[in-house]
């Protein structure tokens, strides 16, 4: 009996080690600074879907905000959606997000493309952005990243094709 009160105080003391499999397991996988193909593609087509539909809320002029994450079997999904004011840095958001969508009413920069409120949340988050302009038809749409340490964005064409990286 002593023996036993003894081997169960022995292990309370130093705990067995963590397999290092099962240590990686546990910490959550911080997600990729670019999108995965599944991710891009499926932007593309679910983020032009809220294009052209109205905004409830009490923003007039808010640009739509889609979160996307992965479901339980592992494919993308929206998990969030929201209106959010014209001209606002996104804040921080959930741990669990893969990418972000963000449509735009209209193009705020000479040229159209994304803002200098989505590159500023990009390199605040290193997390994939989708930028959608609502103002043409077909919508064009970026993709904004964090790559090799600066914030880099490309045209992305209606089914997910890319275009050249740009500064």
């Amino acid at each position: 009996m002593i023996a036993a009160l003894l081997f169960v105080a022995a292990l309370a003391a130093d705990p067995a080690p963590v397999p290092p499999e099962a240590a990686t397991a546990s910490t959550p996988k911080r997600p990729s600074p670019v999108a995965d193909t599944d991710l891009r593609e499926f932007a593309a087509i679910a983020g032009r879907k809220v294009v052209g539909r109205a905004v409830g809320g009490p923003y007039a002029n808010a640009d739509k905000v889609l979160l996307i994450a992965r479901d339980d079997k592992g494919y993308p999904a929206v998990t969030a959606s929201m209106g959010f004011p014209v001209r606002q840095s996104l804040p921080a958001p959930p741990a669990t997000t893969l990418a972000v969508i963000r449509i735009h009413q209209r193009y705020e920069t000479t040229i159209p493309g994304p803002t200098p409120d989505d590159l500023a949340f990009v390199a605040a988050n290193k997390l994939p952005l989708f930028v959608i302009g609502e103002w043409a038809r077909p919508a064009p749409m970026w993709e904004v990243a964090w790559i090799d340490d600066a914030v880099r964005y490309r045209a992305v064409g209606d089914v997910g094709e890319i275009g050249p990286w740009q500064d």
